[in-house]
């Protein structure tokens, strides 16, 4: 990932991206990048110390369990949600954080995104018409309404709608459409990275195939690249250059597509390759589906990181994890993801059900809510305010608990400092 860095402050985007050591222009790269949301206790870091690089003209695509942190990585490329740490570069120049003006709308020329969400990503009150073309507007890429209108009627049938939806409005369109819709408004700008968050997932599967050789006809035509996140990794594979698969907020995996499908070697990966349906159902009936258990890294003291390992394939893990996949990875031999058993094969003891985390959530107060109030009484009644936390907490009520204690705890000093003032009043008046 070692590249020829531009100047990380400047106000405007360079023509070219860095190139790297072998030859290839890096549009973007992302840096020990995190993004937490939420304060003090209530925080919850959502991506943690990601690092991948995006080079022009290739799909990237981004793949996990839902609540893994793709579309949270993707929000942030275009400036939605902020970094906690790190830092996002396009072409060389830092666009996370806070940016000149001019850089920002530049970024908004060059970068766009297709919403997971293609109802909430509408406006309800505009036409299609106006949707598709506002970007045109803002920016002026068009030499005359004709034009325009012409781009987008163009637009509007390559993804597989007509031009007399045009003039309706988005609640009258199924999921699918609105979602085409979404896609319109991004291609339309022409732009040189296109953010695709499961731009396909609400597709019926005979407009799939029309959508997918879209987004490959504009790669073709203008070198377009895509961060395309999903978690189909049946569709995935056919269409990336390169894959990154996370989970939780960690990259724990990152490879060239064959090389992914052919040598998984992180339990993960080989956990959501295993999960591929199969067409045959007798065999998808038969398959074996491994299941990933986080407990089997002890990460205690030899902590984790993203290491290459060769072959251009990252891989997660502690000193002596990376040994052991460099040591299958250097065997070459590709490593079986899907077990189909024969039918005198034995089959498997059906896990029993880990209910710990069931009964936690069931044995949880429905109330301890850690309320304003209980603080603001606790404050002015601070013996009871102890009374009651000391309550709270043997009931396991431990947010109500910590909001008495302190509001009790800034009474108590309150009440003292009080106190004080008062003895030195009347300690001045006796003398």
């Amino acid at each position: 990932m070692k590249k020829e860095k531009l100047n990380a402050t400047q106000s405007h985007l360079p023509e070219h991206g860095p190139i790297d050591e072998n030859g290839r222009e890096v549009l973007l790269s992302l840096h020990n990048v995190d993004i937490t949301f939420g304060k003090g206790d209530n925080a919850v870091k959502a991506v943690k110390n990601a690092s991948f690089d995006i080079y022009k003209g290739e799909t990237f695509s981004l793949v996990g369990e839902s609540g893994s942190g793709k579309t949270t990585i993707g929000r942030a490329v275009i400036r939605v949600n902020p970094c906690s740490a790190g830092e996002i570069l396009y072409k060389g120049v830092r666009i996370s954080g806070k940016i000149p003006r001019s850089l920002d709308r530049e970024v908004i020329r060059n970068i766009q995104m297709v919403f997971q969400d293609p109802a909430a990503s509408l406006n309800e009150r505009a036409t299609v018409e106006y949707i598709i073309s506002e970007g045109l507007y803002n920016f002026h890429l068009y030499e005359n309404e004709a034009d325009r209108i012409h781009k987008v009627e163009n637009m509007i049938e390559e993804v597989g709608l007509l031009p007399e939806h045009l003039t309706r409005y988005p609640h009258e369109f199924s999921g699918g459409q609105r979602q085409r819709i979404g896609l319109a408004r991004a291609l339309v700008m022409e732009p040189e990275l296109v953010v695709a968050d499961e731009p396909i997932s609400a597709l019926d599967v005979s407009i799939r195939a029309q959508v997918l050789n879209l987004l490959k006809k504009f790669q073709q035509e203008r070198e377009t690249t895509y961060l395309f996140i999903a978690h189909d990794l049946s569709i995935v594979r056919f269409i990336s250059d390169r894959i990154a698969v996370i989970y939780k907020g960690d990259i724990v995996e990152i490879a060239e597509a064959e090389e992914l499908f052919d040598f998984p070697l992180h339990p993960y990966t080989h956990s959501l390759i295993s999960a591929i349906p199969i067409p045959d159902p007798v065999l998808e009936k038969n398959k074996v589906l491994y299941t990933y258990d986080p407990s089997i890294h002890d990460y205690s003291e030899d902590k984790p990181e993203l290491v290459d390992i060769g072959h251009n394939h990252f891989v997660y893990g502690n000193k002596k994890e990376i040994e052991e996949y460099k040591a299958i990875r250097e065997k070459g031999e590709r490593l079986k993801s899907v077990t189909i058993l024969g039918p005198d094969d034995p089959r498997p003891e059906k896990p029993v059900e880990d209910t710990t985390v069931s009964k936690e959530i069931l044995d949880a107060p429905l109330h301890d809510t850690g309320s304003f109030w209980l603080s603001f009484f606790s404050f002015f009644l601070p013996i009871l305010g102890l009374i009651a936390g000391a309550i709270f907490k043997s009931k396991n009520y431990i947010r109500n608990f910590k909001a008495c204690k302190k509001g009790a705890i800034a009474g108590l000093i309150t009440l003292a400092v009080v106190l004080v003032i008062f003895a030195l009043l009347l300690l001045i008046s006796v003398l």
